[in-house]
C-alpha cells in the first residue's frame, strides 16, 4: 500500500529559524508526521502559505504596533521525498520568503530562506491490540540559502544560523484513526551581524551572536486513509535560553521565543491521475512570548510516483 504524504504547517519548515517564531507560516513537508513513502518512489510538490499578525508579545506583555501595522510574510516553497527503502526517506525542502509590513518605514525583505535536509527512519512497526504502534527517529540539518540579513526583525525573513535537529516520533494507528506524537532538539549555531556591538542584558563587543537552541513537541490526531487525510494539530516551540524584547525595542535574534499553536491540515489524494495530491491547512498562535499572534494558511500540489515503473513495465 501506498502510504500518502501529508503536508503540515510548520514551522518546522523547515525552517527551524527565528521568522518562524515570530511570524508562523505555512511549511513543507514532513519531518513531524508518521508517513513514509515505499522504496523507489519519489514525491515532488511545491506549496504557498501566506501568515499575518498585528498583536504581539513583548515578552509577556501583549500589544500593538502602530508603526508595524499587519506584518504579513509569504513564502513558496519546492520540496522533494525519496523512498530509499520503506522504512527509511530522505526530504529536501528550500523555501522563498517575503515579509511586508502595512505601516511605518521598515522595508519587507525577500529572498531564499534555509535549505533543509531530514533523514528519516522507522525502525518498528508493532502491532498492539486492535492497532499497530510504529517509531521513528529523524534527523536534518539546514543551512541559509542565501546572503539574507538576520539583524532586522521583525522583517528578516530568517535567523542565518546552521541548524541540525534530532526528533523522536511514535504514532499508533487503529484503523483509519491516528494519534501522532513526537519531540525535536534543535542546535542552532551562532550567528554573525554587521554591527560590532549590542545588548541584550548586558553589553556584547562582537559581531557574533550565540542563538538559543529550541525544542518543539508536537501532537496531532486525527483520520488517514489512502485518499484521504485530516487531522488536528497542536504544538510547543519552547526557546531554551534567551531574553526578553525589551519595552518598545526592536526584537533581536537572540530573543527568547516561545508559542503554542493549533492548526487542522487536509490532504486529498487522487485516484487519477494516480499520484497527484492536494493540501490545504492552517493555524492560529494561543499563545506565546516575543513572536506574533500569527495566523497561518497554505496549500500545495504533490505528485508521487515510482522510479521504477518504466522499468518494470519493459520487462
Amino acid at each position: 500500500m501506498i502510504k500518502p504524504l501529508l503536508v503540515q504547517t510548520g514551522k518546522y519548515f523547515i525552517a527551524l529559524t527565528f521568522l518562524l517564531a515570530f511570524a508562523k507560516q505555512a511549511s513543507a513537508q514532513t519531518d513531524a508526521d508518521a508517513i513514509m513513502i515505499p522504496k523507489n518512489y519519489f514525491c515532488a510538490g511545491a506549496m504557498y502559505g501566506h501568515s499575518d499578525w498585528d498583536h504581539y508579545w513583548e515578552g509577556d506583555f501583549k500589544r500593538t504596533n502602530g508603526n508595524l501595522g499587519h506584518v504579513s510574510t509569504q513564502m513558496g516553497s519546492i520540496m522533494a521525498n525519496y523512498g530509499v527503502t520503506d522504512k527509511f526517506n530522505i526530504l529536501v525542502n528550500l523555501p522563498y520568503v517575503a515579509t511586508h509590513a502595512s505601516a511605518g518605514t521598515l522595508a519587507g525583505q525577500h529572498g531564499l530562506q534555509d535549505a533543509s535536509l531530514f533523514l528519516k527512519y522507522m525502525p518498528f512497526e508493532i502491532p498492539v491490540g486492535k492497532g499497530v504502534i510504529s517509531l521513528y527517529g529523524i534527523a536534518g540539518v539546514s543551512i541559509p540559502a542565501s546572503n539574507y540579513q538576520a539583524d532586522f526583525l521583525p522583517m528578516s525573513i530568517g535567523a542565518h544560523s546552521r541548524n541540525t535537529m534530532a526528533r523522536f516520533l511514535v504514532d499508533y494507528q487503529r484503523s483509519n484513526f491516528f494519534t501522532t506524537a513526537s519531540a525535536e532538539y534543535i542546535y542552532r549555531s551562532n550567528i554573525t551581524i554587521d554591527r560590532t556591538a549590542y545588548y541584550t542584558t548586558e553589553e556584547h563587543y562582537t559581531n557574533q551572536v550565540d542563538l538559543p537552541n529550541v525544542m518543539i513537541y508536537n501532537g496531532r490526531m486525527g483520520y488517514r486513509s489512502e485518499s484521504w487525510i485530516a487531522e488536528a494539530v497542536a504544538e510547543n516551540y519552547t526557546s531554551l535560553a534567551g531574553f526578553d524584547i525589551r519595552k518598545n525595542d526592536m526584537p533581536f535574534p537572540s530573543n527568547k521565543m516561545n508559542w503554542t499553536s493549533l492548526g487542522v491540515n487536509f490532504k486529498y489524494t487522487f485516484s487519477k491521475p494516480s499520484g497527484l495530491e492536494l493540501t490545504a491547512g492552517g493555524d492560529r498562535v494561543i499563545s506565546g512570548r516575543n513572536v506574533g499572534q500569527s495566523t497561518t494558511f497554505h496549500g500545495g500540489i504533490y505528485y508521487l510516483f515510482s522510479i521504477k515503473k518504466q522499468k518494470k513495465e519493459k520487462k
